[in-house]
């Protein structure tokens, strides 16, 4: 059966697409996600390990240009979801881009999509079990506990939570994300008051002293800064959940401009805004990549507890990130399964609406870091974040792709295009892939990580290769019946 047919014959169903959703991977979901949501869950899940850990060992390499770095990221983030929100506004579905690469780019496109993005959640949720797991650590009463062992319980937890439903899911993550935005912002007072007050941090004065006295903006050069742009993408990589949520909520057209746009403000005050004010407090050479930042500025500061209380919270960041994951790979996978393109088991869905065969294909993996965590504990965290970074350079470049064929048939009078879009298409389309590509391109510049992890892109495509083999004749199978379906 030939894609234009089958694209004509949605295009000629979508006039009640409220009847009859427009991917099978749409129907059986409640709607049980609310404003307050989707609001936090659209800042709350990028404010996780990226930030929270990931931005100690960036600080070592980099220096104080890390904000100018958050900041460049952030701007290219904004794009995506920008692009993305306009695609969810035309039809809002919880297999978010997969199913619009399944419209605009075909079942190839979406098949690439969907396991390309079930890397990044996949890796992403051990790189965040083995972040628990080094936040617990920093407590004496657990040192003795085998890193592997604690990142085991984290996944045992997360997963028992994520089975629930998706109204608990959502519960969870606006309070996490509630304690999460609350205790930066106490960290950026707090911060404050130490460079208006000039209290030592540590034997340190704060102030710009703090970085003309260690080699200024760039102690470094300019290229530490160029490495650590794929874990700066890393750390926004939860931005394109309000895609997934928006098809568990009721009203997708008021919900998601506000999260959306909410988005640039936020990344700007959090993210670059706690780097600076880090700089300003400790030099770069302080932090380190096996603890959380902001601990290490608040135990310097003469009040153990404080840094005990960040380290809860830091902990609860990781939670989150991991539930987050879970959440979103199980909605894919479940559109993905509908079509043909993902084992059918991940299609199930259990009574309390939840596909619950996608989220125990991603704990799976998840298991695998468990292992990691057992053979290579020092290294688990940088590995699986460049695997990642794979994962989600991919994911966005296929959604501004998506969203490129999305305008070129809204200028054919195919498809109509909502009042909320991505300004400046189609160039900022493409400068947006090209960033991202460049970005990718510049791991090759790490040799001990970063080059390590490009040559696995062979080997990916090569497994995306055989697996399309493997399902094509299945997805043809499915097409035909969704066409015959849509026909009747």
């Amino acid at each position: 059966m030939s894609k234009d047919a089958v694209d004509t014959a949605k295009a000629a169903s979508r006039t009640d697409a409220a009847a009859t959703p427009a991917d099978a991977g749409d129907a059986g979901y409640s709607k049980d996600l609310k404003a307050r949501h989707v609001n936090m869950i659209a800042i709350g899940g990028a404010i996780g390990t990226g930030l929270f850990l990931g931005a100690g060992g960036r600080l070592h390499n980099a220096g104080p240009a890390l904000a100018l770095a958050y900041l460049v990221c952030g701007v290219f983030a904004f794009f995506v979801v920008r692009a993305l929100g306009e695609l969810v506004l035309y039809r809002p579905s919880s297999g978010s881009f997969v199913s619009y690469a399944r419209e605009f780019l075909g079942e190839k496109g979406a098949y690439v999509a969907g396991w390309m993005y079930f890397l990044n959640w996949s890796t992403t949720g051990i790189a965040d079990i083995t972040a628990i797991a080094l936040y617990t650590h920093y407590w004496s009463l657990f040192t003795d506990i085998p890193q592997w062992v604690l990142a085991l319980i984290a996944l045992a937890v997360v997963l028992a939570v994520n089975l629930i439903s998706v109204k608990i899911f959502g519960e969870m993550e606006f309070w996490f994300a509630i304690v999460k935005v609350a205790t930066l912002v106490a960290f950026m007072l707090v911060g404050i008051f130490l460079l208006a007050t000039q209290y030592e941090v540590g034997g340190t004065t704060p102030g710009l002293s703090v970085i003309t006295d260690h080699g200024g903006f760039l102690p470094h050069g300019m290229m530490p800064v160029v490495l650590v742009m794929q874990g700066v993408i890393f750390a926004y990589a939860a931005l394109e959940l309000v895609g997934v949520a928006a098809g568990e909520t009721a009203e997708p057209e008021k919900v998601v401009p506000r999260a959306v746009n909410s988005i640039m403000w936020r990344v700007g005050l959090f993210y670059v805004g706690s780097v600076v004010l880090l700089a300003l407090l400790l030099p770069g050479s302080v932090y380190s990549a096996d603890q959380s930042p902001f601990v290490t500025v608040l135990s310097k500061i003469g009040i153990p507890a404080a840094g005990d209380v960040m380290n809860l919270v830091v902990l609860t960041a990781a939670m989150s990130s991991l539930n987050s994951g879970l959440y979103s790979t199980g909605r894919i996978l479940r559109s993905m399964a509908m079509a043909g393109s993902a084992p059918r088991f991940t299609a199930r869905m259990n009574r309390n609406q939840v596909p619950y065969g996608g989220i125990l294909l991603t704990c799976a993996v998840c298991v695998l870091g468990v292992g990691l965590n057992y053979l290579m504990p020092s290294q688990a965290f940088e590995i699986v974040l460049n695997v990642a970074s794979l994962g989600i350079i991919s994911t966005w470049v296929i959604i501004m792709i998506c969203h490129l064929v999305f305008v070129r048939r809204a200028k054919a009078g195919l498809v109509t295009r909502p009042s909320f879009r991505l300004p400046g298409s189609p160039v900022t389309e493409i400068v947006t892939i090209a960033f991202l590509l460049a970005v990718l391109g510049l791991m090759g510049n790490d040799p001990d990580v970063g080059r390590k992890t490009l040559l696995l892109i062979p080997v990916i495509a090569a497994l995306l290769v055989g697996g399309w083999f493997a399902v094509r004749r299945r997805v043809t199978r499915d097409e035909d019946r969704e066409l015959a379906n849509l026909t009747k």
